[in-house]
């Protein structure tokens, strides 16, 4: 690992030269909310690399729980109270706050920055006509992890490609909850970026949608009613306790403690669960595809972490200028140079599943490639729809609708309701929504 001497002489010798003005930037203080996943608090750290280079900066990190983010990113931009100069948002709220002209266009880049080595379904997904307004730190598709020493020992066989019939399978003859070892850990926590990525994916795969043709809700439907009984009996016989309170970050210290036998989550965890220092099964690792069932499309999502400027900001040049290095190919060489190459943000650049040095030190890089280039946001489930998105509806009012579904589905899985009161609840909810939008009558 380089030390912070090192560090420094990366940056005097130029090696994170990916400005757009000169680096002599007048005395600034720019406000970067984020949040509080691994790759996001790497970059925190390294952003001393940075202020080295531009001392007129001083970055103020505001490191916020996922849930609590999108709340906060939503009530600044759309007041433009201009508390943030840097937001990180995804590919759900990047097309539709650039639409409204609450983000600043991103469409003067300089050629090193190389633009056409992100992959399109990135660029795609942080664009609106065509105008870049985010720039992707990393990008994700879902898959599944498992232990390999826990199969061997049962005699049991992981497919490349399982069905959800056959993780449940899996989860029940390894759960040994005497000996804190659960069959699976899944998202329980309620939010439309938390438990419920993973519930639609799952309703994808049993052949369910959102809506039909018409933008009548579907969550009364047979399909939706099949996926959310499984979710709830999976994970309330084969989890862990108390998994409605689980989120992304829980599963991850849970599965690294090994705790768990199988998890199916983001495919930026694999950096996590084979990091030496961090993972207490680093070595006994498999990557499957995220199940399936009654068909593979939409099982597997699709999500980018991006990093964009409200317009609202007044520090918009220096703004550019930091986050177009924070996701540049030489800030991957520094996080490689840190923290060793499989470290290295995932999911957005070809340029990375092309080099073979990465690729032989990072075990999930083929299968996070594999479930990124299946998961189609234009084409999601078995059935048409009329939105774009996987596990998300590409129109402003999922962002609500979608938190209070994750809520009762939470409901139900806790205990506190059936699930065919969650899904009435639901669908109750979404069909006054989308009236009130003017979607339907």
């Amino acid at each position: 690992m380089q030390t912070s001497n090192s560090r420094t002489a990366l940056a005097v010798a130029g090696v994170l030269s990916v400005t757009i003005a000169s680096s002599a930037f007048a005395q600034t203080t720019l406000t970067i909310g984020t949040v509080n996943n691994g790759d996001m608090v790497r970059m925190e750290r390294l952003a001393s690399v940075y202020e080295e280079q531009n001392p007129g900066i001083t970055l103020d990190f505001v490191v916020l729980e996922e849930n609590v983010l999108r709340q906060r990113m939503t009530t600044d931009i759309a007041a433009g109270s201009g508390q943030f100069d840097i937001m990180t948002i995804g590919s759900y709220e990047t097309p539709i706050w650039g639409a409204n002209e609450w983000l600043v266009p991103l469409d003067d880049l300089p050629a090193s920055y190389e633009v056409d080595d992100l992959f399109d379904s990135v660029r795609d997904g942080l664009s609106h006509d065509g105008t870049l307004y985010a720039l992707p730190f990393y990008a994700e598709s879902s898959m599944t992890y498992y232990r390999t020493d826990l199969f061997a020992e049962a005699g049991l066989d992981m497919p490349e490609n399982p069905t959800w019939d056959q993780v449940r399978d899996f989860a029940q003859t390894l759960h040994d909850p005497s000996n804190d070892q659960y069959g699976i850990c899944l998202r329980g926590l309620a939010g439309w970026g938390e438990n419920m990525a993973l519930v639609s994916t799952m309703v994808n795969a049993f052949g369910g949608r959102w809506f039909d043709m018409d933008w009548e809700p579907q969550l009364d439907s047979a399909e939706w009613n099949e996926a959310i009984s499984f979710y709830v009996d999976l994970l309330g016989n084969y989890g862990p306790p108390g998994a409605s309170s689980n989120g992304f970050n829980e599963n991850l210290s849970l599965f690294n403690s090994g705790n768990c036998a199988m998890w199916v989550d983001a495919t930026v965890a694999g950096a996590f669960v084979t990091d030496t220092s961090d993972s207490r099964v680093y070595d006994s690792v498999g990557f499957a595809a995220a199940p399936h069932q009654v068909t593979e499309k939409g099982s597997g999502w699709l999500w980018t972490w991006a990093l964009a400027i409200p317009t609202s900001s007044q520090n918009q040049e220096e703004a550019t200028d930091f986050i177009a290095w924070a996701t540049s190919q030489e800030y991957s060489e520094l996080v490689a140079a840190e923290d060793g190459i499989a470290a290295i943000p995932p999911g957005t650049r070809q340029s990375t599943y092309a080099n073979d040095d990465y690729m032989a030190a990072a075990p999930f890089a083929a299968m996070t490639l594999a479930q990124m280039e299946k998961a189609d946001p234009n084409d999601p489930t078995l059935e048409p729809v009329p939105y774009t998105g996987v596990q998300f509806v590409a129109i402003s009012r999922f962002q609500s609708f979608g938190t209070n579904v994750g809520q009762q589905i939470a409901g139900a899985l806790a205990g506190n309701m059936t699930v065919e009161q969650a899904l009435q609840n639901s669908q109750q909810t979404v069909r006054r929504e989308m009236v009130r939008g003017g979607y339907i009558d």
